[in-house]
């Protein structure tokens, strides 16, 4: 099998899974219990809230673990808005159905107003339409994600935040897929919430958490039994947490390794899909301004096209047409469609990993002739 679909889940680390299968083993107890098993088990969890805080440049906190992403993000766009006095939300059509959703909801349920920022045409947002947006909407959240999840665009994220500063608006990054690729130092800048999973660094599935500015006083999203400080009720996922702060920990340590790693990859199947794929098209930005370990081309319409997903998946290999939130189901990307790719043919991300090879991409690429043929 080649998993080339590394933007949608990441296959655990070995010594994630050895720090997990240590934690379900032998530290079972409840974190709130005050025997000894639980205060083990809360210990865990408070050295993985240092560790994690510390390779952010903030304090443990500001950190407040969640089950994803998407709680996280929900939790900061509904606790803004029913607390901070927000009247306006500022996003932008290519983000993660988690926000584009909740925006909906929001929009139905209160009197703020959503606004929608202009992107340009590589998929990059336009800065100077944002700055306008903000200018002229006060009280304002900034709903933005630092790396698109189907385009890799990456967001100018000390720009972005002191431009919202400027502006006295508060700022929501997604940092799902940038997280453990790039270094991302929360105390240096005026960003108020970020979002993370770690499923998407090597970690397991069911963990991530929610990182506040130490201005930032929200309600919770889900209310209980007062766990994380009471801003995040239910007993908490001690081996989820563990596993969390380990693979970033390693995504931290090996950053610039592998990305060298993973861009090799990415630019060798970037070359070999050019001499070897007559008429595709890239969707994605392959420079620095995008995410590295991603590519999304469009393959021209053939009679093969519209299987083109499940032919490779029969040969072994692992992609996807975009987001992996959409219940298996297989329509127009909305990301591509925003900024004008959505032209006939198949998109196809291809998303790659540290244990990828290059003996993959070109066997994927044999398989990839022998399909258009």
């Amino acid at each position: 099998m080649i998993y080339f679909d590394n933007a949608a889940t990441t296959q655990l680390d070995p010594s994630v899974v050895d720090v997990m299968d240590d934690v379900l083993r032998n530290h079972y107890g409840n974190p709130s219990s005050v025997h000894a098993l639980g205060r083990d088990a809360r210990v865990i969890i408070e050295d993985a809230r240092r560790k994690v805080a510390a390779q952010l440049g903030a304090k443990p906190s500001q950190i407040f673990f969640t089950s994803c992403g998407t709680e996280a993000l929900n939790t900061a766009i509904f606790g803004a808005v029913q607390s901070l006095g927000v009247q306006h939300i500022i996003s932008s059509p290519i983000e993660h159905h988690a926000v584009i959703h909740s925006l909906d909801v929001v929009k139905k349920t209160t009197s703020v107003k959503v606004h929608m920022v202009r992107l340009l045409a590589d998929g990059h947002i336009d800065m100077l339409h944002l700055q306008e947006l903000l200018a002229e909407n006060p009280q304002a959240l900034v709903c933005l994600m630092h790396a698109n999840n189907e385009i890799g665009t990456l967001l100018n994220l000390e720009e972005t935040a002191h431009l919202c500063a400027a502006h006295k608006a508060y700022l929501l990054i997604d940092t799902v897929q940038s997280l453990g690729k790039y270094p991302i130092n929360l105390g240096h800048l005026p960003v108020h919430f970020a979002a993370c999973s770690s499923h998407k660094f090597h970690g397991p599935k069911g963990s991530g958490f929610l990182y506040l500015h130490p201005e930032i006083k929200i309600p919770p999203f889900i209310h209980g039994g007062g766990q994380e400080r009471s801003m995040r009720s239910g007993t908490e996922n001690t081996a989820g947490i563990a596993g969390l702060a380990r693979a970033f920990d390693l995504s931290c340590l090996q950053m610039d390794q592998n990305r060298r790693t993973i861009t090799e990859i990415r630019d060798t199947m970037a070359e070999l899909l050019k001499a070897h794929c007559p008429g595709i098209v890239f969707n994605n930005d392959l420079t620095e301004r995008g995410l590295y370990n991603l590519i999304n081309v469009t393959f021209p319409e053939s009679a093969v096209s519209d299987m083109l997903l499940q032919r490779l998946d029969m040969e072994g290999v692992c992609a996807s047409g975009g987001s992996a939130c959409a219940s298996g189901a297989v329509k127009g990307s909305a990301v591509l469609q925003a900024i004008g790719r959505d032209q006939a043919g198949t998109a196809v991300r291809f998303s790659f990993s540290k244990f990828n090879t290059l003996a993959e991409v070109h066997e994927c690429i044999r398989i990839l002739k022998g399909i258009l043929s």
